[in-house]
């Protein structure tokens, strides 16, 4: 069984191309910042290179082949989505540039229609500023309350007086998974007493869609964003998932071609769904290519990796904590099954930027800096992280890698 799993695992590797490069200190390359972006595997790249070689054209009003094969592609890929994440219908499925343009469509075209002075948006002290700021700025417009569910110190949010939080919210938006801390939402709990307080569930996917079986319907979640850079798809591609009922009852957040069944001069007559959402010429290319994404990883199967990533957490948990004597602090959730493969820390007094430019020289390649989550570092006293977040593709290797990269940034800062 080990051997199947080391065989999956080295042809897994070599799906990526970009991972047989060297560094030009002539360092095997150790990517360890899945969570800012993921690699791409041939499969995904060469889905680019067909569509522009043999298929490009625009899509949906052509009647000649090439623009048919390019409108079959695309949508196609919008079915490969939904049924990646099971929602009940394709039309359920938004194409979106990423998860922060995802929220904000939800925030725009459901928040303004829908919230008002009485009214309250729950979040959590965990989220991503695309998590929290267009509820700031909802809050703002519409007279709302803003109130936060409280984390720990390891990223568990606390939970004893969540029906209290609930108290007069329509909308609760968190992330799945902490992009800095890696600790895992309770959603189970969280949606349920959310519905039972009448409220609408917005979930940021970004960081679990990519590394999980994610179920929508199962989670009986309301709104659910994501992004293709983070699932080895191509940039600039995302979807939000939202419930029929609600995205009928949305006013549309563009507006232009497309996204229009008739239009006068006085008036406008907007497209059925999915299209209403979607204004313009849409990202035609991408989308076909996270559709090759979804192939690849339900080929690979989202259950294996998720197995995967928690081998990997708790090796690289095992030998961080064999850093702590030298003054390494490692943050979030201390299990590798209470968390997702994300992991930061501080070593010494050495400044997070400093240790990832010591670390780059080894190949190894990890973000530091406050991970677009200000308030949370704020408020758990850390000027700064350095973040290691593991994918499909890495290894015990790469985990080795980065302790070896640690011992030479111990070596020049001098501690002992």
């Amino acid at each position: 069984m080990i051997e199947a799993t080391d065989r999956k695992q080295e042809a897994i590797v070599a799906d990526f191309p970009i991972l047989a490069k060297l560094t030009s200190r002539g360092k095997r390359l150790v990517y360890l910042d899945s969570a800012a972006s993921s690699q791409k595997p041939r499969a995904v790249i060469q889905a680019l290179v067909d569509y522009y070689e043999n298929d490009n054209a625009n899509i949906h009003r052509g009647v000649y082949e090439l623009a048919a094969r390019a409108t079959d592609a695309f949508e196609s890929a919008r079915a490969k989505v939904a049924r990646f994440v099971n929602a009940a219908d394709t039309a359920e499925i938004i194409w979106t540039r990423n998860t922060t343009e995802a929220i904000n469509l939800v925030s725009f075209s459901w928040g303004l229609a829908n919230l008002g002075p009485g009214d309250a948006i729950l979040t959590t002290q965990l989220e991503h500023h695309s998590n929290l700021v267009p509820w700031q700025l909802l809050a703002a417009k519409t007279g709302a309350e803003l109130r936060f569910i409280p984390a720990d110190r390891d990223g568990v949010l606390a939970l004893e007086h969540l029906d209290d939080l609930l108290a007069g919210v329509k909308l609760v938006a968190l992330a799945h998974i902490s992009n800095t801390i890696g600790s895992i939402a309770p959603l189970d709990v969280i949606v349920a007493r959310a519905h039972a307080a009448g409220a609408v569930v917005l979930v940021d996917a970004a960081q679990s869609v990519p590394h999980m079986p994610v179920d929508v319907q199962a989670l009986d979640v309301d709104f659910l964003a994501a992004s293709g850079h983070k699932m080895c798809g191509p940039t600039g591609i995302g979807f939000l998932y939202g419930k029929r009922a609600l995205l009928e009852a949305m006013p549309p957040f563009l507006t232009g071609g497309d996204m229009i069944k008739r239009v006068s001069y006085e008036t406008t007559t907007y497209n059925e769904l999915p299209w209403k959402f979607e204004a313009g010429t849409s990202n035609i290319a991408d989308a076909i290519a996270l559709g090759a994404a979804v192939d690849y990883l339900s080929d690979i199967g989202m259950d294996w990796v998720r197995a995967h990533e928690i081998r990997i957490t708790a090796y690289a948990l095992a030998q961080l904590r064999a850093f702590e004597s030298r003054g390494l602090a490692v943050y979030g959730p201390p299990r590798a099954e209470d968390r997702a493969g994300v992991i930061s820390f501080n070593l010494g007094d050495i400044h997070a930027h400093d240790l990832a430019s010591i670390l780059d020289t080894e190949g190894v390649c990890v973000r530091a800096g406050h991970h677009c989550t200000m308030p949370l570092m704020e408020k758990m006293g850390w000027p700064a992280t350095a973040r290691a977040s593991f994918y499909l593709y890495n290894t015990e290797e790469d985990v080795d890698a980065l302790i070896h990269a640690l011992e030479k940034a111990a070596q020049v800062f001098r501690l002992t």
